[in-house]
């Protein structure tokens, strides 16, 4: 039997997963989907179940950073393990920002936590990533903030990090919550990425049946 024809993030198929803007993603991943090898659908299923948690369906592609108290406790117990630790940041991004990510993934200045925060379909996130993505596509450091808020720089990024990961290879295996530990480092938002995956899965075959 032939080989199945490569798949791709189509306007249609992002559009049963009510994405926003579907024509507009379909044409900024076409390319990097197809470049990082996320064309069959065990790849695309994971690939977009963790994109689509991200961005809430295309909608954000900054990180928030402004929580409540509870929910800084929730996302992150080892820094905020009572509500008492949380308060004093809570609604205050920049505070936070440098908080959870000052002195880690390569952020050594004062004011990288915030500047280097989450940014893309996949929140590419510290300085240390940053500067290897503008490495990778011959960008400055300083441009990359802005180019990860366009289309084009947020479907890149989010490829070439899946792509670093090697997530392709758990994603074949149907290991998801390798995946998101790939991705996240952790399990955060495992619920809603599963949840996302079987809603992925179902709408891949769909499109493949009425091709």
């Amino acid at each position: 039997m032939p080989a199945a024809a490569p798949l791709a993030p189509t306007a249609s198929l992002l559009r049963r997963l009510g994405g926003h803007q579907t024509a507009m993603w379909a044409a900024a991943l076409a390319a990097p989907c197809a470049d990082a090898g996320i064309t069959t659908p065990a790849r695309l299923a994971a690939f977009l179940a963790n994109v689509l948690h991200e961005t809430g369906g295309f909608a954000r592609l900054v990180e928030n950073m402004s929580y409540s108290a509870e929910r800084l406790v929730q996302v992150w117990p080892s820094r905020f393990p009572d509500l008492a630790a949380a308060r004093p940041f809570a609604r205050k991004p920049k505070a936070l920002a440098e908080r959870v990510y000052g002195g880690r993934m390569g952020n050594i200045h004062p004011g990288d936590g915030w500047r280097f925060r989450g940014r893309g379909l996949l929140q590419t996130t510290g300085r240390d990533n940053y500067a290897r993505l503008a490495q990778a596509t011959g960008r400055a450091l300083d441009d990359l903030p802005a180019w990860l808020e366009t289309p084009a720089g947020a479907a890149e990024s989010a490829t070439r990090f899946w792509a670093w990961r090697g997530c392709n290879a758990p994603a074949d295996a149907g290991d998801l919550e390798q995946v998101r530990r790939m991705i996240n480092g952790g399990l955060i938002g495992m619920a809603d990425v599963a949840r996302q995956h079987r809603a992925a899965l179902a709408a891949i075959a769909e499109e493949t049946r009425t091709r």
